[in-house]
Protein backbone atom coordinates (compact mmCIF):
# COMPACT_ATOMS: atom_id res chain seq x y z
CA UNK A 1 0.00 0.00 0.00
CA UNK A 2 1.12 3.58 -0.39
CA UNK A 3 2.22 5.06 2.96
CA UNK A 4 -1.31 5.31 4.96
CA UNK A 5 -1.99 5.37 8.71
CA UNK A 6 -0.99 2.84 11.00
CA UNK A 7 -4.32 0.33 11.57
CA UNK A 8 -5.90 1.81 8.83
CA UNK A 9 -3.40 1.00 6.56
CA UNK A 10 -4.87 -1.21 3.77
CA UNK A 11 -2.49 -3.89 2.45
CA UNK A 12 -1.78 -2.36 -0.81
CA UNK A 13 1.39 -2.32 -2.72
CA UNK A 14 3.03 1.07 -3.58
CA UNK A 15 4.56 -0.26 -6.91
CA UNK A 16 5.42 2.40 -9.40
CA UNK A 17 5.17 0.14 -12.80
CA UNK A 18 2.25 -0.31 -14.48
CA UNK A 19 0.65 -3.29 -13.06
CA UNK A 20 -2.28 -2.42 -10.73
CA UNK A 21 -1.24 -2.33 -7.63
CA UNK A 22 -3.20 -3.73 -4.48
CA UNK A 23 -3.48 -6.68 -2.39
CA UNK A 24 -4.35 -8.16 0.99
CA UNK A 25 -3.37 -11.32 2.82
CA UNK A 26 -1.50 -13.96 3.96
CA UNK A 27 -1.98 -18.18 3.97
CA UNK A 28 -0.88 -21.19 5.06
CA UNK A 29 -0.98 -25.23 3.53
CA UNK A 30 -3.05 -27.52 2.23
CA UNK A 31 -3.88 -30.21 -0.95
CA UNK A 32 -2.89 -33.87 -1.03
CA UNK A 33 -3.38 -36.47 -3.55
CA UNK A 34 -2.08 -37.69 -6.63
CA UNK A 35 0.16 -35.60 -8.75
CA UNK A 36 -1.71 -33.95 -11.80
CA UNK A 37 0.57 -34.76 -15.23
CA UNK A 38 -1.52 -32.00 -17.26
CA UNK A 39 0.49 -28.99 -19.14
CA UNK A 40 -2.05 -26.92 -17.28
CA UNK A 41 -5.08 -27.65 -14.85
CA UNK A 42 -7.90 -25.51 -17.31
CA UNK A 43 -8.70 -21.32 -16.73
CA UNK A 44 -9.81 -20.85 -13.05
CA UNK A 45 -8.68 -24.12 -12.12
CA UNK A 46 -7.16 -22.75 -8.97
CA UNK A 47 -10.09 -20.14 -8.38
CA UNK A 48 -11.20 -20.87 -4.90
CA UNK A 49 -10.40 -24.80 -5.13
CA UNK A 50 -7.28 -26.85 -5.24
CA UNK A 51 -5.43 -27.30 -8.82
CA UNK A 52 -2.99 -30.08 -8.65
CA UNK A 53 -3.05 -31.90 -5.46
CA UNK A 54 -0.01 -33.26 -4.27
CA UNK A 55 1.71 -33.78 -1.35
CA UNK A 56 5.17 -34.30 -3.47
CA UNK A 57 8.01 -32.80 -1.70
CA UNK A 58 11.32 -31.33 -3.38
CA UNK A 59 12.22 -28.82 -6.30
CA UNK A 60 12.35 -25.35 -6.48
CA UNK A 61 9.54 -22.84 -6.27
CA UNK A 62 9.98 -19.72 -8.35
CA UNK A 63 8.89 -16.44 -7.61
CA UNK A 64 9.08 -13.44 -9.85
CA UNK A 65 7.62 -9.95 -9.15
CA UNK A 66 7.98 -5.87 -10.13
CA UNK A 67 7.78 -5.15 -6.46
CA UNK A 68 9.63 -5.96 -3.17
CA UNK A 69 8.09 -6.08 0.47
CA UNK A 70 7.67 -3.10 2.48
CA UNK A 71 9.63 -5.02 4.89
CA UNK A 72 9.92 -8.38 5.68
CA UNK A 73 10.33 -7.57 9.16
CA UNK A 74 7.15 -9.09 10.91
CA UNK A 75 6.27 -6.24 12.67
CA UNK A 76 6.18 -3.48 9.81
CA UNK A 77 5.55 -5.32 6.55
CA UNK A 78 2.15 -3.78 5.64
CA UNK A 79 2.26 -5.49 1.41
CA UNK A 80 -0.44 -8.44 1.64
CA UNK A 81 2.01 -10.53 -0.47
CA UNK A 82 4.67 -10.13 2.16
CA UNK A 83 2.43 -11.47 5.31
CA UNK A 84 1.13 -14.18 2.38
CA UNK A 85 5.24 -14.93 2.25
CA UNK A 86 6.12 -13.98 5.77
CA UNK A 87 4.54 -17.17 6.48
CA UNK A 88 7.57 -19.56 5.01
CA UNK A 89 9.51 -17.97 7.92
CA UNK A 90 7.09 -17.13 10.62
CA UNK A 91 4.69 -18.80 12.91
CA UNK A 92 1.38 -17.18 14.96
CA UNK A 93 -0.64 -18.52 17.65
CA UNK A 94 -3.51 -19.00 14.97
CA UNK A 95 -3.87 -18.53 11.11
CA UNK A 96 -5.91 -18.57 8.64
CA UNK A 97 -7.02 -22.03 7.69
CA UNK A 98 -5.38 -23.62 4.75
CA UNK A 99 -8.62 -23.92 2.62
CA UNK A 100 -9.70 -22.45 -0.73
CA UNK A 101 -12.44 -20.38 -1.19
CA UNK A 102 -14.54 -18.70 1.85
CA UNK A 103 -13.56 -21.98 4.13
CA UNK A 104 -10.04 -20.13 4.44
CA UNK A 105 -11.30 -17.43 6.54
CA UNK A 106 -11.77 -19.49 9.68
CA UNK A 107 -9.07 -19.39 12.64
CA UNK A 108 -7.11 -22.41 13.47
CA UNK A 109 -4.31 -23.36 16.07
CA UNK A 110 -0.52 -22.57 14.48
CA UNK A 111 2.06 -22.32 17.46
CA UNK A 112 -1.06 -22.71 20.12
CA UNK A 113 -2.81 -26.23 20.37
CA UNK A 114 -5.78 -24.51 20.73
CA UNK A 115 -7.86 -21.26 19.65
CA UNK A 116 -8.15 -18.92 22.27
CA UNK A 117 -9.87 -19.61 26.04
CA UNK A 118 -12.06 -16.93 25.95
CA UNK A 119 -13.83 -15.63 29.42
CA UNK A 120 -17.13 -14.79 29.52
CA UNK A 121 -16.49 -10.76 29.19
CA UNK A 122 -14.99 -11.18 25.97
CA UNK A 123 -11.46 -9.60 27.97
CA UNK A 124 -9.39 -12.56 28.75
CA UNK A 125 -7.71 -14.58 26.07
CA UNK A 126 -5.62 -17.44 27.06
CA UNK A 127 -3.30 -19.88 24.76
CA UNK A 128 -0.80 -23.04 25.80
CA UNK A 129 1.57 -23.61 23.02
CA UNK A 130 2.45 -26.41 21.29
CA UNK A 131 4.99 -28.87 21.57
CA UNK A 132 8.17 -29.02 19.61
CA UNK A 133 7.95 -25.65 18.55
CA UNK A 134 11.56 -24.32 17.60
CA UNK A 135 13.87 -21.42 16.56
CA UNK A 136 15.92 -22.14 13.51
CA UNK A 137 18.63 -22.57 15.99
CA UNK A 138 16.52 -25.56 18.03
CA UNK A 139 15.64 -23.57 21.25
CA UNK A 140 12.36 -23.70 21.75
CA UNK A 141 9.75 -20.97 20.97
CA UNK A 142 8.26 -19.29 24.56
CA UNK A 143 5.53 -17.43 25.50
CA UNK A 144 8.20 -14.69 26.32
CA UNK A 145 9.15 -14.95 22.40
CA UNK A 146 5.79 -14.33 21.37
CA UNK A 147 4.86 -11.29 23.56
CA UNK A 148 8.18 -9.82 22.95
CA UNK A 149 7.52 -10.02 19.39
CA UNK A 150 3.99 -8.11 19.67
CA UNK A 151 5.51 -5.77 21.63
CA UNK A 152 7.73 -4.73 18.76
CA UNK A 153 4.41 -3.37 17.22
CA UNK A 154 4.70 -0.30 20.25
CA UNK A 155 8.03 0.53 18.76
CA UNK A 156 6.73 2.91 16.32
CA UNK A 157 9.48 5.53 16.49
CA UNK A 158 12.02 2.47 14.95
CA UNK A 159 9.43 -0.29 13.72
CA UNK A 160 7.07 2.08 11.89
CA UNK A 161 4.67 0.97 8.35
CA UNK A 162 3.18 -2.44 10.15
CA UNK A 163 -0.40 -2.46 11.30
CA UNK A 164 -0.65 -1.45 14.70
CA UNK A 165 -4.12 -3.51 15.51
CA UNK A 166 -2.90 -4.68 18.73
CA UNK A 167 -1.03 -1.70 20.17
CA UNK A 168 -4.75 -0.23 19.83
CA UNK A 169 -6.94 -2.71 21.59
CA UNK A 170 -4.43 -4.06 24.51
CA UNK A 171 -2.76 -0.35 25.05
CA UNK A 172 -5.46 2.24 24.13
CA UNK A 173 -3.84 5.03 26.30
CA UNK A 174 -0.52 4.35 24.99
CA UNK A 175 0.82 3.86 28.27
CA UNK A 176 3.74 1.50 27.14
CA UNK A 177 6.46 2.90 25.40
CA UNK A 178 8.01 -0.50 23.74
CA UNK A 179 10.25 -2.60 24.30
CA UNK A 180 13.70 -0.56 23.42
CA UNK A 181 12.32 1.83 26.04
CA UNK A 182 11.16 -1.20 28.21
CA UNK A 183 12.84 -0.71 31.86
CA UNK A 184 11.66 -3.90 32.90
CA UNK A 185 14.84 -6.58 33.39
CA UNK A 186 13.42 -8.80 30.26
CA UNK A 187 11.87 -5.74 28.08
CA UNK A 188 8.51 -7.19 28.74
CA UNK A 189 6.83 -4.60 30.47
CA UNK A 190 3.34 -4.54 29.00
CA UNK A 191 1.05 -5.34 31.64
CA UNK A 192 -1.96 -6.73 28.75
CA UNK A 193 0.14 -9.73 28.33
CA UNK A 194 1.21 -12.52 30.69
CA UNK A 195 3.28 -15.07 30.73
CA UNK A 196 3.29 -17.59 33.66
CA UNK A 197 5.12 -19.94 32.26
CA UNK A 198 7.10 -20.54 28.68
CA UNK A 199 4.24 -22.65 27.61
CA UNK A 200 0.90 -20.33 28.39
CA UNK A 201 0.34 -16.64 26.89
CA UNK A 202 -2.41 -14.31 28.38
CA UNK A 203 -3.97 -11.76 26.59
CA UNK A 204 -6.13 -9.28 28.78
CA UNK A 205 -8.09 -6.36 27.17
CA UNK A 206 -9.09 -3.25 28.73
CA UNK A 207 -12.36 -3.69 26.64
CA UNK A 208 -13.51 -6.36 24.82
CA UNK A 209 -12.88 -6.92 20.62
CA UNK A 210 -14.80 -9.31 19.35
CA UNK A 211 -12.32 -9.49 16.35
CA UNK A 212 -8.84 -9.80 18.81
CA UNK A 213 -7.90 -13.20 17.53
CA UNK A 214 -7.92 -12.20 13.90
CA UNK A 215 -5.52 -9.79 14.76
CA UNK A 216 -3.47 -12.06 16.76
CA UNK A 217 -3.50 -14.21 12.96
CA UNK A 218 -2.12 -10.87 11.63
CA UNK A 219 2.19 -11.57 11.29
CA UNK A 220 2.80 -8.69 13.49
CA UNK A 221 1.90 -11.36 15.77
CA UNK A 222 4.58 -13.25 15.32
CA UNK A 223 7.02 -14.07 18.12
CA UNK A 224 10.88 -12.67 17.95
CA UNK A 225 13.04 -13.85 20.34
CA UNK A 226 14.94 -11.00 22.01
CA UNK A 227 18.37 -11.67 21.74
CA UNK A 228 18.22 -12.01 17.68
CA UNK A 229 16.20 -8.81 17.35
CA UNK A 230 18.27 -6.52 15.14
CA UNK A 231 15.77 -3.85 15.67
CA UNK A 232 15.73 -1.68 11.88
CA UNK A 233 17.45 -4.21 10.50
CA UNK A 234 15.64 -7.36 11.14
CA UNK A 235 13.67 -6.99 7.82
CA UNK A 236 16.94 -7.72 6.09
CA UNK A 237 17.70 -11.36 7.85
CA UNK A 238 14.89 -12.02 10.00
CA UNK A 239 14.86 -15.07 12.93
CA UNK A 240 12.92 -17.94 11.30
CA UNK A 241 10.56 -20.05 13.35
CA UNK A 242 8.73 -21.65 10.42
CA UNK A 243 9.83 -24.50 8.14
CA UNK A 244 12.15 -21.90 6.01
CA UNK A 245 15.05 -19.69 6.58
CA UNK A 246 16.56 -16.70 4.94
CA UNK A 247 19.78 -17.71 2.90
CA UNK A 248 20.52 -14.76 0.63
CA UNK A 249 18.70 -11.23 0.83
CA UNK A 250 19.66 -8.07 -1.43
CA UNK A 251 16.50 -5.97 -1.71
CA UNK A 252 14.91 -5.10 -5.05
CA UNK A 253 16.71 -8.05 -6.69
CA UNK A 254 16.04 -11.77 -5.25
CA UNK A 255 15.42 -13.81 -2.17
CA UNK A 256 16.22 -17.24 -1.56
CA UNK A 257 14.86 -19.40 1.27
CA UNK A 258 15.84 -22.84 2.13
CA UNK A 259 15.00 -25.43 4.38
CA UNK A 260 14.92 -24.57 8.07
CA UNK A 261 16.14 -28.14 9.66
CA UNK A 262 14.89 -27.68 13.06
CA UNK A 263 11.17 -27.15 11.65
CA UNK A 264 8.98 -30.66 12.63
CA UNK A 265 6.22 -31.39 10.69
CA UNK A 266 4.84 -32.64 13.60
CA UNK A 267 4.79 -29.73 15.65
CA UNK A 268 2.52 -27.93 12.63
CA UNK A 269 -0.98 -28.53 11.60
CA UNK A 270 -0.87 -25.52 8.83
CA UNK A 271 2.23 -26.02 6.71
CA UNK A 272 3.69 -28.35 4.50
CA UNK A 273 6.83 -27.25 3.37
CA UNK A 274 6.90 -29.04 -0.03
CA UNK A 275 9.61 -27.43 -2.38
CA UNK A 276 13.19 -27.77 -0.85
CA UNK A 277 14.12 -24.34 -2.16
CA UNK A 278 11.72 -20.56 -2.73
CA UNK A 279 13.33 -18.18 -4.80
CA UNK A 280 12.56 -14.79 -5.62
CA UNK A 281 13.71 -12.65 -8.77
CA UNK A 282 12.44 -8.98 -9.04
CA UNK A 283 12.20 -7.17 -12.30
CA UNK A 284 11.87 -3.67 -13.71
CA UNK A 285 9.87 -4.25 -16.32
CA UNK A 286 6.31 -5.49 -15.61
CA UNK A 287 5.74 -6.52 -19.48
CA UNK A 288 9.44 -8.53 -19.08
CA UNK A 289 8.18 -10.50 -15.95
CA UNK A 290 5.05 -11.77 -18.12
CA UNK A 291 7.10 -13.00 -20.40
CA UNK A 292 9.38 -15.08 -18.12
CA UNK A 293 6.23 -16.45 -17.11
CA UNK A 294 4.73 -17.48 -19.51
CA UNK A 295 7.98 -18.88 -20.70
CA UNK A 296 7.94 -21.05 -18.21
CA UNK A 297 11.21 -19.50 -16.22
CA UNK A 298 9.20 -18.91 -13.17
CA UNK A 299 6.00 -20.29 -11.27
CA UNK A 300 3.83 -17.35 -9.27
CA UNK A 301 3.85 -13.85 -9.32
CA UNK A 302 4.69 -12.99 -6.02
CA UNK A 303 2.43 -9.62 -5.69
CA UNK A 304 -0.54 -11.57 -6.97
CA UNK A 305 -1.78 -7.77 -8.64
CA UNK A 306 -2.48 -9.07 -12.48
CA UNK A 307 -0.55 -9.41 -15.22
CA UNK A 308 0.34 -6.28 -17.34
CA UNK A 309 -2.43 -5.59 -20.36
CA UNK A 310 -0.13 -7.17 -22.76
CA UNK A 311 1.11 -9.80 -20.71
CA UNK A 312 -2.38 -10.50 -20.07
CA UNK A 313 -3.28 -10.28 -23.60
CA UNK A 314 -1.08 -12.79 -25.13
CA UNK A 315 -1.84 -15.32 -22.07
CA UNK A 316 -5.46 -14.96 -22.76
CA UNK A 317 -5.18 -15.75 -26.02
CA UNK A 318 -1.81 -18.60 -26.36
CA UNK A 319 -2.52 -19.71 -22.75
CA UNK A 320 -5.85 -19.43 -20.90
CA UNK A 321 -5.65 -22.95 -18.93
CA UNK A 322 -2.81 -21.13 -17.22
CA UNK A 323 -4.75 -18.19 -15.96
CA UNK A 324 -7.04 -17.43 -12.57
CA UNK A 325 -9.39 -14.51 -12.49
CA UNK A 326 -10.04 -14.25 -8.62
CA UNK A 327 -12.03 -11.23 -6.87
CA UNK A 328 -8.80 -9.61 -5.05
CA UNK A 329 -11.26 -8.46 -2.08
CA UNK A 330 -10.39 -4.92 -3.43
CA UNK A 331 -13.39 -1.90 -3.71
CA UNK A 332 -11.85 0.95 -5.96
CA UNK A 333 -13.74 4.13 -5.92
CA UNK A 334 -14.03 7.52 -6.00
CA UNK A 335 -14.60 9.43 -2.26
CA UNK A 336 -15.69 12.68 -1.66
CA UNK A 337 -14.30 15.00 1.10
CA UNK A 338 -17.12 17.02 2.38
CA UNK A 339 -14.59 19.56 3.72
CA UNK A 340 -14.83 20.48 -0.12
CA UNK A 341 -17.32 22.65 -1.39
CA UNK A 342 -19.82 21.27 -2.62
CA UNK A 343 -19.57 18.31 -1.65
CA UNK A 344 -20.69 19.47 2.07
CA UNK A 345 -24.13 19.02 0.05
CA UNK A 346 -25.37 15.32 -0.33
CA UNK A 347 -27.45 16.64 -3.62
CA UNK A 348 -24.31 17.67 -5.46
CA UNK A 349 -22.49 13.55 -4.33
CA UNK A 350 -25.31 12.06 -5.19
CA UNK A 351 -25.19 14.15 -8.82
CA UNK A 352 -21.74 12.28 -9.45
CA UNK A 353 -23.40 8.78 -8.52
CA UNK A 354 -26.31 9.04 -10.86
CA UNK A 355 -24.43 10.82 -13.62
CA UNK A 356 -20.76 8.61 -13.67
CA UNK A 357 -20.99 5.99 -16.34
CA UNK A 358 -20.20 2.71 -14.76
CA UNK A 359 -19.55 0.86 -17.69
CA UNK A 360 -17.49 3.58 -18.65
CA UNK A 361 -15.61 3.58 -15.23
CA UNK A 362 -15.09 -0.68 -15.34
CA UNK A 363 -13.92 -0.27 -18.99
CA UNK A 364 -10.95 1.73 -17.75
CA UNK A 365 -10.27 -0.76 -14.54
CA UNK A 366 -9.57 -3.47 -16.98
CA UNK A 367 -13.23 -5.02 -18.20
CA UNK A 368 -15.31 -7.09 -16.23
CA UNK A 369 -12.29 -9.89 -16.35
CA UNK A 370 -9.31 -7.91 -15.58
CA UNK A 371 -11.26 -5.34 -13.75
CA UNK A 372 -14.11 -6.80 -12.00
CA UNK A 373 -17.74 -6.28 -11.68
CA UNK A 374 -19.23 -3.05 -11.72
CA UNK A 375 -19.37 -1.81 -7.89
CA UNK A 376 -22.76 -1.32 -5.96
CA UNK A 377 -21.93 -0.61 -2.79
CA UNK A 378 -18.96 -0.73 -0.53
CA UNK A 379 -18.40 -3.64 1.36
CA UNK A 380 -16.16 -6.28 -0.84
CA UNK A 381 -17.94 -9.81 -1.54
CA UNK A 382 -15.14 -11.68 1.41
CA UNK A 383 -16.34 -9.59 4.05
CA UNK A 384 -18.65 -11.09 5.85
CA UNK A 385 -22.51 -8.76 5.95
CA UNK A 386 -21.76 -8.37 2.74
CA UNK A 387 -24.44 -8.27 -0.56
CA UNK A 388 -22.45 -8.22 -3.63
CA UNK A 389 -23.99 -6.63 -6.31
CA UNK A 390 -27.44 -7.32 -4.87
CA UNK A 391 -27.51 -4.00 -2.70
CA UNK A 392 -27.51 -1.41 -6.02
CA UNK A 393 -29.31 1.64 -3.92
CA UNK A 394 -28.09 3.68 -6.92
CA UNK A 395 -28.74 1.68 -9.82
CA UNK A 396 -24.82 1.57 -10.91
CA UNK A 397 -25.35 -1.93 -12.58
CA UNK A 398 -28.31 -1.63 -13.52
CA UNK A 399 -28.93 -0.51 -17.60
CA UNK A 400 -25.73 -1.86 -18.56
CA UNK A 401 -24.30 0.51 -16.15
CA UNK A 402 -25.54 3.77 -18.25
CA UNK A 403 -25.54 7.20 -16.12
CA UNK A 404 -29.09 8.09 -15.06
CA UNK A 405 -28.62 12.11 -16.64
CA UNK A 406 -32.20 12.77 -15.61
CA UNK A 407 -31.96 11.68 -11.73
CA UNK A 408 -28.00 13.57 -12.00
CA UNK A 409 -29.79 16.79 -13.07
CA UNK A 410 -32.61 16.33 -10.26
CA UNK A 411 -30.00 16.36 -7.80
CA UNK A 412 -27.85 19.43 -9.46
CA UNK A 413 -30.73 21.16 -8.73
CA UNK A 414 -31.61 20.02 -5.47
CA UNK A 415 -28.13 20.91 -4.05
CA UNK A 416 -28.59 24.46 -5.70
CA UNK A 417 -25.99 23.80 -9.01
CA UNK A 418 -28.46 23.42 -11.40
CA UNK A 419 -25.81 24.40 -14.31
CA UNK A 420 -23.25 21.79 -12.71
CA UNK A 421 -19.71 22.99 -10.81
CA UNK A 422 -16.36 22.48 -11.08
CA UNK A 423 -14.25 20.23 -9.00
CA UNK A 424 -10.47 18.83 -9.33
CA UNK A 425 -10.18 14.66 -9.13
CA UNK A 426 -7.04 13.89 -7.26
CA UNK A 427 -5.98 10.94 -8.23
CA UNK A 428 -1.68 8.79 -8.05
CA UNK A 429 0.56 9.87 -10.99
CA UNK A 430 1.99 5.92 -10.65
CA UNK A 431 -1.33 4.53 -11.04
CA UNK A 432 -1.70 4.45 -15.10
CA UNK A 433 -5.46 2.11 -14.30
CA UNK A 434 -6.21 5.31 -11.75
CA UNK A 435 -5.57 7.64 -14.16
CA UNK A 436 -7.58 6.13 -16.90
CA UNK A 437 -10.83 5.84 -14.36
CA UNK A 438 -10.22 9.70 -13.71
CA UNK A 439 -10.51 10.76 -17.46
CA UNK A 440 -13.26 7.87 -17.50
CA UNK A 441 -15.23 9.75 -14.85
CA UNK A 442 -14.23 13.55 -15.74
CA UNK A 443 -16.09 12.67 -19.10
CA UNK A 444 -19.10 11.26 -18.04
CA UNK A 445 -19.60 13.80 -15.71
CA UNK A 446 -19.05 16.68 -18.65
CA UNK A 447 -22.13 15.76 -19.70
CA UNK A 448 -24.49 17.06 -16.98
CA UNK A 449 -22.30 20.54 -16.68
CA UNK A 450 -19.71 18.98 -13.73
CA UNK A 451 -16.04 20.04 -14.78
CA UNK A 452 -13.66 18.09 -12.84
CA UNK A 453 -10.09 18.90 -13.22
CA UNK A 454 -7.59 15.94 -13.14
CA UNK A 455 -4.45 16.59 -10.71
CA UNK A 456 -1.74 13.89 -10.69
CA UNK A 457 0.28 14.09 -7.39
CA UNK A 458 3.00 12.14 -5.96
CA UNK A 459 1.71 8.53 -5.40
CA UNK A 460 4.53 8.24 -3.23
CA UNK A 461 3.34 10.97 -0.72
CA UNK A 462 -0.20 9.64 -0.51
CA UNK A 463 -0.41 10.33 3.47
CA UNK A 464 0.74 13.56 3.54
CA UNK A 465 -0.95 14.19 0.37
CA UNK A 466 -4.60 13.10 0.46
CA UNK A 467 -4.05 11.99 3.99
CA UNK A 468 -3.61 15.79 5.26
CA UNK A 469 -7.33 17.27 5.15
CA UNK A 470 -5.87 20.66 5.23
CA UNK A 471 -4.01 20.27 2.17
CA UNK A 472 -7.42 18.40 0.25
CA UNK A 473 -9.29 21.55 1.04
CA UNK A 474 -6.60 23.58 -0.58
CA UNK A 475 -5.91 21.91 -3.55
CA UNK A 476 -9.76 21.91 -4.04
CA UNK A 477 -9.87 17.96 -4.27
CA UNK A 478 -13.34 17.26 -4.06
CA UNK A 479 -12.99 13.82 -5.66
CA UNK A 480 -10.07 11.39 -4.47
CA UNK A 481 -9.73 7.70 -6.53
CA UNK A 482 -8.55 5.66 -4.38
CA UNK A 483 -8.91 1.22 -3.30
CA UNK A 484 -9.27 -0.70 -0.16
CA UNK A 485 -8.95 -4.04 1.15
CA UNK A 486 -9.36 -5.68 4.16
CA UNK A 487 -6.70 -6.43 6.81
CA UNK A 488 -8.65 -9.29 7.95
CA UNK A 489 -12.62 -10.13 7.24
CA UNK A 490 -14.47 -7.95 9.08
CA UNK A 491 -15.97 -4.78 8.36
CA UNK A 492 -13.60 -3.81 11.96
CA UNK A 493 -10.72 -5.11 9.58
CA UNK A 494 -11.73 -3.00 6.28
CA UNK A 495 -14.47 -0.16 6.83
CA UNK A 496 -13.45 1.39 10.44
CA UNK A 497 -10.52 3.51 9.22
CA UNK A 498 -12.76 4.87 6.32
CA UNK A 499 -15.71 5.63 8.19
CA UNK A 500 -15.45 6.06 11.98
CA UNK A 501 -14.86 9.47 13.04
CA UNK A 502 -12.12 8.68 15.75
CA UNK A 503 -10.05 7.28 12.71
CA UNK A 504 -9.95 11.00 11.33
CA UNK A 505 -6.45 12.08 11.36
CA UNK A 506 -4.59 15.76 10.37
CA UNK A 507 -2.12 13.46 8.63
CA UNK A 508 -2.00 9.58 7.33
CA UNK A 509 -6.28 10.14 7.36
CA UNK A 510 -8.07 7.28 5.69
CA UNK A 511 -11.30 8.49 6.23
CA UNK A 512 -11.22 11.04 3.36
CA UNK A 513 -15.03 11.26 3.07
CA UNK A 514 -14.52 13.24 6.41
CA UNK A 515 -17.52 10.88 7.94
CA UNK A 516 -18.91 12.23 11.28
CA UNK A 517 -21.79 10.00 11.53
CA UNK A 518 -22.79 9.11 15.06
CA UNK A 519 -25.42 6.32 13.94
CA UNK A 520 -22.23 4.53 11.70
CA UNK A 521 -19.67 5.00 14.65
CA UNK A 522 -22.60 3.77 17.33
CA UNK A 523 -22.60 0.94 15.23
CA UNK A 524 -18.95 0.35 15.08
CA UNK A 525 -18.67 0.61 19.12
CA UNK A 526 -21.65 -2.27 18.88
CA UNK A 527 -19.67 -4.31 16.32
CA UNK A 528 -16.16 -4.91 18.65
CA UNK A 529 -18.14 -5.82 21.30
CA UNK A 530 -20.83 -8.26 19.61
CA UNK A 531 -19.28 -12.14 19.70
CA UNK A 532 -22.71 -13.46 17.87
CA UNK A 533 -21.30 -13.91 14.69
CA UNK A 534 -25.06 -13.29 13.25
CA UNK A 535 -25.68 -10.18 14.77
CA UNK A 536 -21.84 -9.26 13.36
CA UNK A 537 -22.69 -9.70 10.22
CA UNK A 538 -25.84 -8.04 10.33
CA UNK A 539 -24.32 -4.97 12.39
CA UNK A 540 -21.86 -4.69 9.07
CA UNK A 541 -24.73 -4.82 6.58
CA UNK A 542 -26.19 -1.80 8.66
CA UNK A 543 -23.07 -0.16 8.55
CA UNK A 544 -22.45 -0.60 4.64
CA UNK A 545 -26.13 0.68 4.35
CA UNK A 546 -25.62 3.94 6.69
CA UNK A 547 -22.27 4.81 4.11
CA UNK A 548 -24.18 4.08 1.13
CA UNK A 549 -26.75 6.39 2.09
CA UNK A 550 -24.86 8.90 2.99
CA UNK A 551 -23.63 8.74 -0.79
CA UNK A 552 -19.82 9.59 0.09
CA UNK A 553 -18.08 7.07 -2.18
CA UNK A 554 -18.96 5.99 -6.19
CA UNK A 555 -17.27 2.32 -6.16
CA UNK A 556 -16.05 1.51 -9.66
CA UNK A 557 -15.63 -2.18 -9.42
CA UNK A 558 -15.48 -5.22 -6.71
CA UNK A 559 -11.72 -5.99 -8.15
CA UNK A 560 -11.03 -9.05 -9.99
CA UNK A 561 -7.40 -10.10 -11.53
CA UNK A 562 -5.99 -12.03 -13.71
CA UNK A 563 -3.11 -13.95 -12.52
CA UNK A 564 -0.27 -16.53 -13.85
CA UNK A 565 -0.18 -20.06 -12.84
CA UNK A 566 3.07 -22.18 -13.71
CA UNK A 567 2.01 -25.84 -15.09
CA UNK A 568 4.60 -26.66 -12.47
CA UNK A 569 2.78 -25.98 -9.42
CA UNK A 570 1.18 -28.27 -7.39
CA UNK A 571 -1.70 -27.60 -4.73
CA UNK A 572 -2.68 -24.02 -6.18
CA UNK A 573 -5.84 -22.14 -4.88
CA UNK A 574 -7.05 -19.10 -3.97
CA UNK A 575 -8.93 -17.74 -0.25
CA UNK A 576 -11.52 -15.64 0.13
CA UNK A 577 -9.07 -15.38 3.81
CA UNK A 578 -6.51 -13.31 1.51
CA UNK A 579 -8.34 -11.33 -0.71
CA UNK A 580 -8.51 -13.64 -3.84
CA UNK A 581 -4.43 -14.37 -3.49
CA UNK A 582 -2.82 -17.73 -4.13
CA UNK A 583 -1.90 -19.38 -0.41
CA UNK A 584 1.85 -19.74 -1.00
CA UNK A 585 2.36 -21.93 1.95
CA UNK A 586 0.35 -24.30 0.36
CA UNK A 587 2.81 -24.62 -2.73
CA UNK A 588 4.80 -27.51 -4.38
CA UNK A 589 6.63 -28.23 -7.80
CA UNK A 590 5.75 -31.49 -9.35
CA UNK A 591 9.56 -31.09 -10.71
Amino acid sequence: MTTQRNSGRRRQVAAAAAVVAALLSTAACGGGGSDDKSSAAGFDAANNKVANASDKKGGTLKFAGVQDADSWDTTRGYYGFAWNFMRYYSRQLVTSATEPGAKGTELVPDLATSKAKISADGKTYTYTLRDGITWEDGKPITSKDVKYGIERVWAQDVLSGGPVYLKDVLDPKGEYQGPYKDKDPEKLGLKAIETPDDKTIVFKLPSANSDFEEMLALTSASPVRQDKDTKSKYGLRPFSSGPYKFQSYAPNKSLKLVRNEEWKQSSDPVRKALPDVITVNWFTNADSMDNHLIAGDYDLDINQTGMSPQGRTKALKEHKGNLDNPVSGYIRYAVFPQIVKPFDNIHCRKAVLFGADHKSLQTARGGPVAGGDIGTNMLPPSVPGSEGQKYDPYGMAQNDGKPDLAKAKEELKACGKPNGFKTTIAVRNNKPVEVATAESLQASLKKVGIIADIDQYDGSQTTGIIGNPEVVKKKNYGIIIMGWGPDFPSVQGYGQPLWDSKYILSNGNNNYAMIKDKAIDGLFDDFVTELDDAKKEETATQINHKVMEGAYYLPFVFEKFVNWRSSELTNVYTTDAYSGQVDFASLGVKK
